[in-house]
Protein backbone atom coordinates (compact mmCIF):
# COMPACT_ATOMS: atom_id res chain seq x y z
CA UNK A 1 0.00 0.00 0.00
CA UNK A 2 2.79 2.45 0.75
CA UNK A 3 4.47 1.17 -2.19
CA UNK A 4 1.67 2.50 -4.27
CA UNK A 5 0.80 5.64 -2.53
CA UNK A 6 4.57 6.33 -3.62
CA UNK A 7 4.15 5.61 -6.79
CA UNK A 8 1.10 8.11 -7.12
CA UNK A 9 3.01 10.93 -5.96
CA UNK A 10 6.07 10.42 -8.08
CA UNK A 11 3.83 10.29 -10.91
CA UNK A 12 1.88 13.55 -9.74
CA UNK A 13 5.41 14.95 -9.45
CA UNK A 14 6.56 14.51 -12.90
CA UNK A 15 3.00 15.71 -14.53
CA UNK A 16 3.98 19.37 -12.80
CA UNK A 17 7.50 19.44 -13.97
CA UNK A 18 6.16 18.50 -17.70
CA UNK A 19 3.16 20.76 -17.95
CA UNK A 20 5.66 23.64 -16.52
CA UNK A 21 7.10 25.93 -19.16
CA UNK A 22 10.66 26.10 -19.17
CA UNK A 23 12.63 29.27 -20.48
CA UNK A 24 13.55 28.75 -24.16
CA UNK A 25 11.81 25.74 -24.25
CA UNK A 26 9.67 24.98 -27.81
CA UNK A 27 5.97 24.82 -27.74
CA UNK A 28 3.59 23.96 -30.23
CA UNK A 29 1.22 26.85 -30.37
CA UNK A 30 -1.44 24.76 -32.92
CA UNK A 31 -1.17 24.63 -36.99
CA UNK A 32 0.39 28.01 -39.07
CA UNK A 33 -1.92 30.01 -40.21
CA UNK A 34 -2.80 29.59 -44.16
CA UNK A 35 -0.58 32.14 -46.11
CA UNK A 36 -2.55 34.57 -47.93
CA UNK A 37 -1.26 35.96 -51.33
CA UNK A 38 -0.83 40.31 -51.52
CA UNK A 39 -4.13 41.84 -52.70
CA UNK A 40 -3.94 43.12 -56.55
CA UNK A 41 -5.48 45.24 -58.56
CA UNK A 42 -8.90 44.18 -60.15
CA UNK A 43 -10.48 46.45 -62.25
CA UNK A 44 -14.16 46.74 -62.19
CA UNK A 45 -14.43 47.04 -66.24
CA UNK A 46 -11.39 45.63 -67.72
CA UNK A 47 -12.66 45.75 -71.71
CA UNK A 48 -12.97 49.57 -70.97
CA UNK A 49 -9.84 51.49 -73.08
CA UNK A 50 -7.07 52.72 -70.19
CA UNK A 51 -5.75 56.28 -71.06
CA UNK A 52 -2.28 56.16 -72.08
CA UNK A 53 0.80 57.36 -70.27
CA UNK A 54 1.38 61.12 -70.40
CA UNK A 55 4.10 61.29 -73.26
CA UNK A 56 7.64 63.42 -72.39
CA UNK A 57 7.58 66.84 -73.51
CA UNK A 58 10.01 68.64 -75.56
CA UNK A 59 11.42 70.49 -73.45
CA UNK A 60 11.76 67.90 -71.22
CA UNK A 61 14.14 65.71 -74.06
CA UNK A 62 15.86 68.54 -75.32
CA UNK A 63 16.17 70.87 -72.84
CA UNK A 64 20.16 71.32 -72.83
CA UNK A 65 22.09 71.67 -69.39
CA UNK A 66 22.49 74.59 -68.16
CA UNK A 67 25.34 77.32 -69.27
CA UNK A 68 27.14 79.34 -66.95
CA UNK A 69 26.48 82.84 -66.46
CA UNK A 70 28.12 85.07 -68.82
CA UNK A 71 30.89 87.80 -67.62
CA UNK A 72 30.85 86.53 -64.32
CA UNK A 73 33.99 84.44 -62.48
CA UNK A 74 34.18 83.44 -59.05
CA UNK A 75 37.88 84.90 -57.52
CA UNK A 76 39.45 81.76 -55.83
CA UNK A 77 36.61 79.49 -56.20
CA UNK A 78 34.93 80.68 -53.51
CA UNK A 79 31.55 81.44 -54.29
CA UNK A 80 30.45 82.98 -51.17
CA UNK A 81 32.49 85.71 -52.05
CA UNK A 82 30.48 86.84 -55.33
CA UNK A 83 27.84 89.40 -55.18
CA UNK A 84 24.76 88.39 -55.72
CA UNK A 85 23.66 91.17 -57.79
CA UNK A 86 25.70 91.46 -59.96
CA UNK A 87 25.25 87.47 -60.57
CA UNK A 88 21.64 88.63 -61.07
CA UNK A 89 22.11 91.23 -63.42
CA UNK A 90 24.27 89.57 -65.72
CA UNK A 91 21.99 86.24 -65.71
CA UNK A 92 19.71 86.43 -68.65
CA UNK A 93 17.35 84.38 -67.39
CA UNK A 94 16.12 87.44 -65.03
CA UNK A 95 13.30 88.96 -66.78
CA UNK A 96 12.58 92.69 -66.50
CA UNK A 97 10.24 92.68 -63.35
CA UNK A 98 13.12 91.40 -61.53
CA UNK A 99 15.78 93.55 -62.26
CA UNK A 100 13.73 96.21 -61.37
CA UNK A 101 14.55 95.09 -57.64
CA UNK A 102 18.55 95.54 -58.79
CA UNK A 103 17.38 99.25 -58.58
CA UNK A 104 14.95 101.19 -56.42
CA UNK A 105 12.01 99.68 -56.51
CA UNK A 106 8.96 99.94 -54.19
CA UNK A 107 8.41 96.78 -52.01
CA UNK A 108 11.41 95.06 -53.64
CA UNK A 109 13.78 93.36 -52.43
CA UNK A 110 17.14 91.09 -52.81
CA UNK A 111 17.03 88.60 -50.14
CA UNK A 112 21.14 87.75 -48.42
CA UNK A 113 22.49 84.41 -50.51
CA UNK A 114 22.31 81.39 -48.02
CA UNK A 115 24.90 78.47 -49.10
CA UNK A 116 23.76 74.75 -49.13
CA UNK A 117 25.28 71.77 -50.77
CA UNK A 118 22.18 70.70 -53.05
CA UNK A 119 24.39 68.17 -55.36
CA UNK A 120 26.27 66.61 -52.82
CA UNK A 121 30.35 67.06 -54.07
CA UNK A 122 30.43 68.89 -51.12
CA UNK A 123 30.51 72.25 -52.82
CA UNK A 124 27.80 74.98 -51.30
CA UNK A 125 25.59 76.27 -53.92
CA UNK A 126 24.20 80.17 -53.84
CA UNK A 127 20.72 80.20 -52.94
CA UNK A 128 18.76 83.63 -53.25
CA UNK A 129 15.02 85.18 -53.89
CA UNK A 130 14.26 88.20 -55.79
CA UNK A 131 10.95 89.85 -54.35
CA UNK A 132 8.69 92.17 -56.08
CA UNK A 133 5.08 92.90 -54.92
CA UNK A 134 3.05 90.15 -56.24
CA UNK A 135 5.37 87.61 -56.68
CA UNK A 136 9.02 86.41 -55.55
CA UNK A 137 11.56 84.30 -57.58
CA UNK A 138 14.20 81.72 -56.30
CA UNK A 139 17.50 81.22 -57.97
CA UNK A 140 20.07 78.68 -57.02
CA UNK A 141 23.89 78.39 -58.28
CA UNK A 142 26.41 76.04 -58.77
CA UNK A 143 30.10 76.31 -58.73
CA UNK A 144 31.65 74.65 -62.26
CA UNK A 145 35.20 75.29 -61.92
CA UNK A 146 35.28 79.39 -61.82
CA UNK A 147 31.89 79.81 -63.06
CA UNK A 148 28.31 80.21 -62.32
CA UNK A 149 25.88 77.51 -63.15
CA UNK A 150 22.24 78.73 -63.03
CA UNK A 151 20.48 74.77 -61.91
CA UNK A 152 17.73 76.51 -60.64
CA UNK A 153 15.06 79.14 -60.97
CA UNK A 154 11.08 78.71 -59.66
CA UNK A 155 8.10 81.47 -59.06
CA UNK A 156 7.14 81.10 -55.67
CA UNK A 157 4.15 82.54 -53.40
CA UNK A 158 5.83 85.89 -51.65
CA UNK A 159 5.68 84.32 -48.23
CA UNK A 160 6.54 81.02 -48.99
CA UNK A 161 9.30 79.58 -46.78
CA UNK A 162 12.33 76.78 -47.43
CA UNK A 163 14.23 74.45 -46.35
CA UNK A 164 17.10 71.79 -46.70
CA UNK A 165 16.90 67.90 -46.07
CA UNK A 166 20.37 66.40 -47.08
CA UNK A 167 20.89 67.73 -50.08
CA UNK A 168 17.23 68.01 -51.29
CA UNK A 169 15.33 71.30 -51.86
CA UNK A 170 11.77 72.01 -50.00
CA UNK A 171 9.13 74.39 -50.58
CA UNK A 172 6.39 75.49 -48.49
CA UNK A 173 3.73 77.92 -50.06
CA UNK A 174 0.94 78.90 -48.22
CA UNK A 175 -2.34 78.62 -50.67
CA UNK A 176 -4.95 79.60 -48.23
CA UNK A 177 -5.92 79.49 -44.67
CA UNK A 178 -5.92 76.39 -43.99
CA UNK A 179 -3.89 74.74 -46.88
CA UNK A 180 -0.39 74.76 -48.20
CA UNK A 181 1.82 73.43 -51.39
CA UNK A 182 4.81 71.38 -50.50
CA UNK A 183 7.52 71.05 -53.47
CA UNK A 184 10.10 68.94 -53.03
CA UNK A 185 13.50 69.61 -55.40
CA UNK A 186 16.75 67.11 -56.34
CA UNK A 187 19.61 66.96 -57.92
CA UNK A 188 19.21 64.98 -60.88
CA UNK A 189 23.02 65.37 -62.19
CA UNK A 190 22.76 68.37 -64.24
CA UNK A 191 19.73 70.56 -62.47
CA UNK A 192 17.78 70.38 -59.68
CA UNK A 193 14.62 69.25 -60.75
CA UNK A 194 11.01 69.19 -59.35
CA UNK A 195 10.46 65.39 -57.55
CA UNK A 196 7.14 65.94 -55.97
CA UNK A 197 4.38 68.35 -55.10
CA UNK A 198 1.48 67.73 -52.44
CA UNK A 199 -0.97 69.56 -51.51
CA UNK A 200 -1.22 69.65 -47.75
CA UNK A 201 -3.77 70.37 -44.76
CA UNK A 202 -2.87 73.17 -42.15
CA UNK A 203 -4.19 72.65 -38.28
CA UNK A 204 -4.72 76.05 -37.21
CA UNK A 205 -2.90 76.98 -33.95
CA UNK A 206 -4.49 77.82 -30.65
CA UNK A 207 -5.52 81.33 -29.98
CA UNK A 208 -3.48 82.84 -26.76
CA UNK A 209 -5.85 85.60 -26.29
CA UNK A 210 -7.95 86.63 -23.44
CA UNK A 211 -10.86 85.11 -25.24
CA UNK A 212 -8.95 81.72 -26.30
CA UNK A 213 -10.87 78.93 -25.67
CA UNK A 214 -14.41 80.18 -26.20
CA UNK A 215 -16.40 79.18 -28.98
CA UNK A 216 -17.27 82.12 -31.62
CA UNK A 217 -21.40 82.34 -30.64
CA UNK A 218 -20.48 81.44 -27.06
CA UNK A 219 -23.52 82.74 -24.58
CA UNK A 220 -22.55 85.46 -21.95
CA UNK A 221 -21.18 83.64 -18.90
CA UNK A 222 -24.01 85.10 -15.81
CA UNK A 223 -21.52 84.76 -13.28
CA UNK A 224 -21.12 82.31 -10.36
CA UNK A 225 -24.68 81.74 -8.58
CA UNK A 226 -25.03 83.23 -5.34
CA UNK A 227 -23.90 81.09 -2.23
CA UNK A 228 -27.15 79.88 0.15
CA UNK A 229 -26.63 82.21 3.73
CA UNK A 230 -25.87 80.19 6.15
CA UNK A 231 -28.52 78.29 8.15
CA UNK A 232 -29.88 79.67 11.37
CA UNK A 233 -32.21 77.73 13.63
CA UNK A 234 -34.99 79.51 14.58
CA UNK A 235 -35.60 80.82 18.56
CA UNK A 236 -38.81 80.44 19.68
CA UNK A 237 -40.22 83.77 21.05
CA UNK A 238 -40.94 83.93 24.53
CA UNK A 239 -45.05 82.92 25.51
CA UNK A 240 -46.83 86.26 26.85
CA UNK A 241 -48.32 85.51 30.54
CA UNK A 242 -51.33 85.18 30.77
CA UNK A 243 -53.23 86.59 33.84
CA UNK A 244 -55.00 84.27 35.92
CA UNK A 245 -58.68 85.15 36.96
CA UNK A 246 -58.10 84.95 40.27
CA UNK A 247 -55.10 84.45 42.53
CA UNK A 248 -53.85 81.08 43.01
CA UNK A 249 -54.62 79.75 46.40
CA UNK A 250 -51.13 78.23 47.88
CA UNK A 251 -50.46 74.54 47.67
CA UNK A 252 -50.80 72.13 50.49
CA UNK A 253 -48.06 70.06 48.95
CA UNK A 254 -44.64 71.25 49.70
CA UNK A 255 -42.40 71.86 47.21
CA UNK A 256 -38.88 69.12 46.86
CA UNK A 257 -35.55 70.77 48.22
CA UNK A 258 -33.24 71.91 45.52
CA UNK A 259 -30.04 69.64 45.06
CA UNK A 260 -26.98 71.88 43.77
CA UNK A 261 -25.85 71.29 39.93
CA UNK A 262 -29.02 69.85 39.08
CA UNK A 263 -31.81 71.50 36.73
CA UNK A 264 -34.50 72.67 39.13
CA UNK A 265 -38.03 72.28 37.18
CA UNK A 266 -41.01 75.03 37.92
CA UNK A 267 -43.16 73.45 40.34
CA UNK A 268 -46.90 72.80 39.24
CA UNK A 269 -49.65 73.57 41.77
CA UNK A 270 -51.35 70.44 43.06
CA UNK A 271 -55.04 72.21 42.68
CA UNK A 272 -56.23 74.31 39.67
CA UNK A 273 -57.85 77.64 40.67
CA UNK A 274 -61.87 77.66 39.77
CA UNK A 275 -62.54 79.89 37.60
CA UNK A 276 -65.01 82.70 38.93
CA UNK A 277 -68.18 82.58 37.43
Amino acid sequence: MAALAGLVVVLALAALAFGRATPGELRDQGPARAVRPPAVSQPLWPDLPTSPPPAASATDTTQEPPQPVPDVTVPGRDITAVDVRTVLAKDPDVDQEERQALGSCAGCEVRAPEFRDLTGDGQPELITVVTTPGRAVLHVYALAEDRLLPVLRVRVQPAFNASTIGTDLWLIEPTSVDARTTSHYAWDGKRLTLNERRDEGVIPLPSTGPDAGRPATAVPDPGPAPRPAPYAPKQAAPEAAVPSPRGARPSSVPSAPSVPGASVAPSVPAVLPEAKR
